[in-house]
């Protein structure tokens, strides 16, 4: 958001995605990419988590980044275009762009108190977290999930609408997950929170132009 008031707006998203990835190191777009190629070229349990696991990235998973970068890309320039052009509202927008940080993440995290966990291995990145589901965990990971969004509806109550597509994104994925390998994985939670964001995003602008 700062450097859509230097620069024009389609350097400041392109900005503002690369921050991101080098912010989080790609982790989540990996595990999109892993799941897009696992889940489009495997058709067993074993094959999708072998496939999965492989450090070279496929057909599936570099269609499916260039695809999820420019959907991001066009929505977030939507968003903008939509809610943030007045000054007195700004606030208001770096907010929508908190909330969906937040919730993206809560929403693939949330996969981890409802579905086991598939990898038998012991030096995955996911298996400490997948060890942890305790009350206080839970309670943790939608406190901070939630008290942006929070802050979000105090501005219109109609961002609660925004939830409603974000679970049936959670319960679908949990169960497509669930279909094929019985569970999750790293690579499914990072899908899942890449794609919430997405749905956030897109489900923002119906919004907005329906209400």
């Amino acid at each position: 958001m700062l450097t859509y008031k230097l620069f024009s707006l389609e350097l400041a998203i392109l900005l503002s995605l690369l921050a991101n990835i080098l912010t989080t190191g790609a982790f989540h777009e990996d595990g999109f990419a892993d799941v897009c190629d696992g889940f489009g070229g495997g058709w067993t349990k074993e094959k999708i988590l072998k496939i999965m696991k492989d450090s070279a990235i496929g057909a599936y998973g570099a269609i499916g980044l260039v695809l999820l970068f420019a959907i991001k890309f066009y929505a977030i320039k939507k968003v903008i275009d939509t809610d943030c052009n007045d000054t007195l509202i700004f606030l208001g927008c770096l907010m929508t762009f908190i909330t969906v940080h937040a919730l993206s993440r809560l929403t693939a995290i949330s996969i981890i108190f409802t579905t086991d966990y598939v990898r038998e291995d012991e030096l995955s990145k996911s298996k400490p977290i997948a060890k942890q589901n305790t009350w206080k965990e839970i309670i943790g990971a939608f406190v901070f999930g939630l008290l942006p969004f929070l802050k979000l509806v105090h501005y219109s109550l109609y961002f609660l609408y925004l939830l409603i597509p974000l679970i049936l994104t959670q319960v679908l994925l949990r169960r497509y997950f669930k279909k094929w390998i019985g569970g999750y994985t790293g690579d499914c939670l990072g899908a899942t929170q890449q794609i919430a964001e997405v749905v956030f995003y897109l489900s923002f602008i119906a919004l907005w132009k329906f209400s």
